[in-house]
């Protein structure tokens, strides 16, 4: 990982104070630990002080998260400095953008979408636009691979990306009106391309329909009609009867049908 350090004292604001709202929800973030551990709050607060300070944390930032949540400075350096999800320095008024750069975006063009931010942008990363409205980098996966290669912008994600749209994207925030977050070729959710392909009847399992047992009987009707018959001679003799079926006649079992001694 990259040595991540604040941006320089000239591009550090003097002060940072919360807005009401903000400062408001903050304290409801804090009241959600026990008493002694309001530390754990450092990781949201200090999100929402990125979106109120044009989506970078400051020194001045982090100096005042960490008083209010009675901790070093230092714990709240260490916390901004090792998550990437913070910005350390000045980014993009209108949009900072993360290109996914992980296999499955890589395979599916996210080279693309890296050289027009490289074109559009500044060829390196973390270096503001020449009308300071965007920035870039490349991030590590950010859980959209299935419409891979996508990017993420503040919060909202952009997938199916492609050259093209890629531009696109960046016009509509130049020109304040960005597309709609989600993928940009209609794809609902993470459903195949071109649309759903199980499941197409509305969603509910179909069973055959099952034929009623009166449509059975011409069928065995049908079927007794083509067994064989037998002849007249064949239907007069009797059968062949197994050997040994008469010995019950003449072998009794023992005792069968005795009287026991008179009296």
């Amino acid at each position: 990982m990259a040595v991540r350090r604040l941006a320089p004292k000239e591009l550090q604001p003097a002060t940072f104070s919360f807005t009401p709202e903000n400062h408001a929800w903050a304290l409801q973030q804090m009241e959600k630990y026990p008493p002694g551990r309001q530390a754990s709050a450092v990781i949201a607060i200090l999100w929402r002080a990125q979106e109120q300070h044009a989506g970078w944390v400051s020194e001045a930032a982090l100096r005042v998260v960490a008083e209010m949540l009675s901790m070093p400075y230092i714990r709240v350096l260490e916390v901004a400095t090792f998550y990437t999800m913070f910005q350390l320095q000045p980014v993009g008024k209108k949009a900072h953008i993360q290109v996914c750069g992980t296999t499955p975006c890589m395979l599916r063009g996210a080279g693309d979408l890296i050289d027009v931010c490289q074109h559009r942008i500044h060829h390196d990363p973390f270096h503001l636009s020449d009308d300071g409205d965007f920035s870039w980098e490349e991030v590590e996966c950010l859980g959209a691979c299935v419409n891979a290669p996508m990017a993420m912008i503040w919060s909202d994600t952009y997938e199916d990306l492609t050259r093209d749209s890629m531009n696109k994207l960046i016009d509509g925030f130049a020109a304040g009106t960005p597309p709609k977050p989600g993928s940009q070729i209609g794809r609902q959710f993470a459903a195949p391309e071109g649309g759903a392909r199980t499941l197409v009847g509305g969603g509910a399992m179909t069973r055959p329909p099952v034929e009623p047992e009166a449509s059975k009987e011409p069928a065995l009707a049908d079927a007794d009609a083509k067994k064989p018959t037998q002849s007249a001679s064949e239907r007069e003799s009797p059968a062949p009867k197994a050997p040994g079926a008469d010995a019950s006649k003449n072998n009794p079992p023992t005792g069968a049908g005795l009287k026991g001694p008179a009296k």
